[in-house]
């Protein structure tokens, strides 16, 4: 499974995700040269070591914080989120909810 991180602050993002507990993975940005200054980096899953109702619940935490510090003028900035399956199944985090979340990495496993 990959996630597609695009915004300023893509890379500090995208580290944080992959801090969450139970999820391992690595990243790789992408040099977009039309839409500098947005960067945007593409993480890819390699193993979720804990329950996917757990890893749900902090992806949906890790979005709701980056979804609120669009409202303060020194956040983070963080333009779109998107899951991806291998079978191309997409997610947009900006709306999803919690069982959304939850749903898409059960086809993970």
């Amino acid at each position: 499974m990959k996630i597609e991180i695009q915004g300023k602050d893509a890379v500090k993002a995208t580290e944080e995700l992959l801090a969450i507990e139970g999820l391992s993975g690595s990243y790789q940005t992408i040099d977009e040269v039309e839409r500098e200054p947005i960067l945007t980096t593409i993480a890819t899953f390699v193993g979720i070591a804990s329950g996917i109702l757990t890893i749900g619940e902090s992806i949906y935490k890790w979005k709701e914080k980056y979804q609120n510090s669009l409202q303060d003028p020194n956040g983070i900035r963080i333009e779109k989120v998107m899951l991806v399956t291998k079978d191309n199944r997409r997610l947009l985090l900006k709306d999803a909810t919690l069982e959304q979340i939850q749903e898409i990495l059960k086809d993970y496993k």
